[in-house]
């Protein structure tokens, strides 16, 4: 991949955790989230990098990740890359510790990644979601909502995912991790 010396910017093109496309700005990755299977038992999404079609086995993509969603949009199963199915409340715990703002501890979660260390997603004030690594509290990755009031676009949703450049190796991982942790807030759960 081109190093240009800056974050991952990945346009969330649709928004909605029930599939999008991440296209970066400078073309350097696309990521997928494809739903594949809606019933009254579960819900299934794939996460796919289509940055390079070719580089799967045989040609094939090969899943970044698998997300499986119970019933009643319950928490299910997540499986990163080649590993194990892991319950989607093993893989992203909440945040214990003490906080001023109790509602800010509440909406974080960690998570351990292929990589063996912690990183935390945390809700902030202004509705962005940003991911630190949880040892040296480095900036790994914000997802930012499109702004109220901000006007509708035809080709876009406004919102954005930032990678910073040292995680490409984490973004399948980001994303799923994301997408529990967007599903967690929205459902309540």
């Amino acid at each position: 991949m081109t190093s240009f010396g800056l974050p991952y910017f990945l346009e969330d093109t649709t928004g909605k955790i029930t599939g999008s496309d991440f296209i970066d700005l400078h073309t350097r990755m696309h990521l997928s989230l494809k739903q594949t299977l809606r019933d009254a038992h579960h819900t299934a999404y794939i996460i796919y990098d289509l940055s390079s079609r070719s580089g799967g086995r045989g040609g094939l993509l090969v899943p970044l990740a698998t997300l499986d969603f119970g019933p009643n949009n319950a928490l299910g199963t997540v499986k990163i890359g080649d590993g194990d199915h892991i319950q989607m409340s093993h893989y992203l715990t909440k945040v214990a510790g003490f906080s001023r703002h109790a509602s800010v501890t509440s909406k974080s979660r960690k998570f351990k990644a292929a990589d063996g260390q912690e990183y935390r997603w945390t809700l902030q004030a202004d509705g962005e979601w940003q991911c630190t690594n949880a040892k040296n509290n480095y900036h790994v990755a914000t997802y930012s909502m499109k702004p109220a009031g901000e006007p509708q676009y035809s080709s876009s949703s406004g919102c954005m995912l930032t990678v910073e450049e040292a995680y490409p190796h984490l973004v399948g991982e980001l994303l799923a991790s994301l997408v529990i942790i967007r599903h967690i807030e929205e459902h309540n759960l």
